[in-house]
C-alpha cells in the first residue's frame, strides 16, 4: 500500500525553509523539526472555542486544546492547511489571519516528541462546530479568565503546545481588538 501525502510532514529549518519531507510518525519518533499549524477561533462574546482531542489520536489524546491543529501537506501552504483542518475537524469555514509563529520541542506520550515550527492563526465566528468525532471528542466555548484559571489548576488536562502559547495568543487578540477600536 502506498502512503498518501497526509502521511508526511514538511521538514524545515529554524527559519521555516523547507528541507524535505518525512513520514509523520517517524518525524515524531526522531523529534525532527517540521511545520505545523494551530487555529484559534473566538466568538463575538470573546470566548475561545476549545476542543478535546479524540481518545483515538496517536498522541495527546483526550486533552483540551485550541480549536484545531495539524500539519500542512507537502505542497500546501500553512494558511491552506489551517482552513482545511478547521473544516475537517470542526466543520467551520471562516476567515483566518496568521498572528505569529514559534518553534518548540516537547516530549509527548507514546515515546514521541513534538518538534514543530507552528504557524498560529486566529479567526472569528459564532458558528457552532459540527465535529468530526474521529478527531474531536467534544468542544466548548470558554472565556480567557476561566481558561487561564483552569490551566493553572489543572495543567494535565491541556496539550503541551496550548499551555505554551495561550497567553501569547491572548496578547495578540487584545492588540487586534484595540486596533479595531482605534
Amino acid at each position: 500500500m502506498t502512503q498518501q501525502k497526509e502521511d508526511y510532514v514538511i521538514l524545515v529549518d529554524e527559519t521555516d525553509n523547507e528541507t524535505g519531507v518525512l513520514e509523520k510518525l517517524e518525524a515524531h519518533r526522531r523529534a525532527a523539526l517540521h511545520r505545523a499549524i494551530s487555529v484559534f477561533i473566538c466568538n463575538t462574546k470573546g470566548e475561545w472555542l476549545l476542543q478535546r482531542r479524540a481518545f483515538g489520536k496517536y498522541h495527546s489524546n483526550g486533552l483540551w486544546t485550541n480549536t484545531c491543529c495539524s500539519h500542512p501537506y507537502p505542497g500546501e501552504t500553512s494558511l491552506e492547511a489551517a482552513h482545511r483542518r478547521l473544516e475537517e475537524e470542526m466543520g467551520i469555514k471562516t476567515a483566518l489571519k496568521e498572528i505569529f509563529w514559534f518553534t518548540y520541542k516537547a516530549p509527548l506520550d507514546n515515546e514521541l516528541t513534538e518538534h514543530e515550527l507552528d504557524h498560529v492563526f486566529v479567526g472569528f465566528t459564532d458558528e457552532h462546530p459540527k465535529i468530526n468525532t474521529r478527531e474531536v471528542d467534544e468542544w466548548k466555548y470558554m472565556n480567557y479568565t476561566e481558561l487561564k484559571t483552569d490551566i493553572k489548576n489543572h495543567p494535565e488536562k491541556y496539550t503541551v503546545w496550548f499551555k505554551m502559547i495561550f497567553e501569547h495568543v491572548n496578547s495578540h487578540l487584545q492588540n487586534l481588538k484595540s486596533n479595531e477600536n482605534d
